[in-house]
């Protein structure tokens, strides 16, 4: 097993799902952990994550300094390397930040870095940096700003990056954490998602008993393989609810339905068409926040009047099972006291207002890990792979207020993107692909008359598991084709732009 030290950042979960994905147990733990608990648990190894503090800010997260002497190997990245300077040497604030993708200059492989080459792309994020370490730390590699960008002290076991190996954009970022777990803390391959499969199934089982399980699944990946694991599980004591907020994608209602009642063959499954209630309480509503608490809200209403009819027919209801993944849990609540709240996720209010015990058996799972399980649940690659959608759906690529005009705008040029994706290829080659709504018109010509319409942005990003992202280089002829047909035939758009923002700094969603 590792450890994870959670230091307040968004990607501590990100680094967990790395060293699980090259077969090591990870677990996750809070900052002020001790030293005394930490040596109870027999870790092979401790991995420091960044954060978004300065070691000498006040309240700023600190660890147990005695963890330095336990003997066990000690990964320390971007903040968590800082707190090796605090401790071992000194840390100050730079003038020069550095943000993005850098070249690290490597002065010697080491441990740490053995087989990555003189020169390498790694991703940096950070203000703060180490100015001077004890002589026993080695440096390894810098940068053009960042003279100690990495570090190991093989005398102590302490090992540090300032750049960051979990996101994708660090290219050799795997290598690293493979010599770490297996270089230097000798860890075993034992963690795999085909064991997972049956150990969640069991847990499922051992869980519910002869109780029922009601879901709402909106018909994505996630919601998906939650409920074929729990169907897996418990069979027809699963009760799934579909409601249709009137916010989904063309024919998406249709497309889901066939797909439980048909290919599934779930027994209890029901199809809910509660739009006009959505669309009624969103009428003026531009905030996305607001957006966000309107669906949520809504949602419990309309998804608890279902559920109490099911309860008196189905009394043995007892429990409420969701498809949270590790990205939702991340970005809706914070990991720690020190991380920092991105946005709401309105499927996390669920639970709020009902009587019912939550299930969640993706939530220590990223996206790929769902889809790898998925695999094994015998789920067609053409489920597993569609892109993922956002559950308060096109409310949130509608920047400002929703009418049923803009609604119909954004969805068929949605429609038309992933259409043309799809035909062309790229579609599997992308992670998430999106058309959004701009609250402005621009003056435009077509034929011999101006015109004064909307400007449909359009968004394809890749990445592995949308902790990072990178835009997709879509060919230009592609993009262009998706243009004309944008404009020549969804009425109230003149104008189509791409998006070529990475995350971060943007998100992948606009709202």
């Amino acid at each position: 097993m590792l450890l994870v030290i959670n230091l307040g950042s968004q990607l501590a979960h990100l680094i967990a799902r790395r060293v699980r994905d090259l077969g090591v147990y990870s677990e996750i733990v809070p900052y002020d952990i001790s030293a005394e608990k930490i040596k109870a648990l027999k870790p092979k190894g401790i991995i420091l994550s960044g954060g978004p503090s300065s070691v000498y800010e006040k309240n700023a997260p600190l660890i147990d300094n005695e963890i330095f002497n336990l003997g066990i190997p000690v990964l320390g990245i971007c903040y968590g390397l800082q707190l090796i300077g605090k401790a071992f040497g000194k840390v100050e604030n730079y003038q020069i930040k550095e943000y993005g993708k850098t070249s690290l200059k490597l002065k010697k492989n080491g441990k740490l870095l053995e087989k990555l080459s003189k020169d390498e792309q790694v991703w940096m994020s950070h203000g703060d940096a180490i100015t001077n370490l004890d002589k026993d730390f080695e440096v390894l590699a810098s940068t053009n700003s960042c003279k100690l960008a990495a570090i190991e002290n093989h005398k102590k076991n302490i090992y540090g990056l300032q750049f960051h190996p979990e996101v994708v954009h660090t290219l050799k970022g795997t290598e690293i954490f493979r010599n770490f777990l297996f270089r230097i803390c000798k860890a075993k391959k034992d963690f795999n998602i085909s064991d997972m499969k049956e150990k969640l199934i069991k847990e499922i089982k051992e869980t519910v008993g002869n109780n029922e399980v009601l879901m709402a699944t909106s018909g994505g990946v996630d919601s998906t393989v939650a409920a074929v694991l729990v169907h897996h599980a418990i069979g027809r004591k699963l009760h799934c609810i579909f409601i249709d907020h009137g916010l989904i994608r063309k024919n998406e209602k249709e497309e889901v339905d066939a797909k439980y009642r048909k290919y599934f063959k779930f027994e209890n499954y029901y199809s809910v068409d509660a739009s006009a209630i959505f669309l009624k309480k969103l009428e003026c509503i531009s905030d996305p926040e607001e957006k966000r608490k309107i669906i949520g809200h809504t949602f419990i209403e309309v998804f608890e009047k279902h559920a109490k009819q099911l309860e008196k027919k189905h009394p043995k209801i007892k429990f409420l099972g969701q498809g949270t993944i590790y990205p939702d849990r991340i970005e809706s609540a914070q990991p720690s006291k020190q991380a920092s709240k991105i946005k709401s996720h309105h499927n996390l209010t669920l639970p709020e207002k009902m009587n019912l015990k939550v299930i969640e058996p993706l939530k220590d799972l990223y996206k790929d890990g769902v889809r790898k399980l998925g695999k094994e649940l015998d789920i067609p690659k053409e489920i597993l792979n569609r892109h993922p959608f956002p559950g308060p759906g096109l409310a949130i690529r509608i920047l400002g207020d929703i009418t049923k005009e803009k609604l119909e705008i954004v969805r068929e040029a949605d429609n038309i993107f992933i259409e043309e994706l799809k035909k062309s290829g790229y579609y599997d080659k992308t992670w998430q692909a999106l058309a959004a709504l701009l609250p402005i018109k621009t003056v435009g010509v077509m034929g011999d008359a101006r015109t004064y319409e909307y400007i449909i942005t359009l968004r394809a990003v890749t990445s592995v598991d949308a902790m990072t992202a990178d835009w997709a280089k879509l060919p230009d002829k592609l993009l262009g084709m998706i243009s004309n047909r944008i404009v020549n035939e969804v009425k109230g758009v003149n104008r189509v732009v791409y998006d070529i923002t990475q995350k971060p700094p943007a998100t992948i969603e606009y709202e």
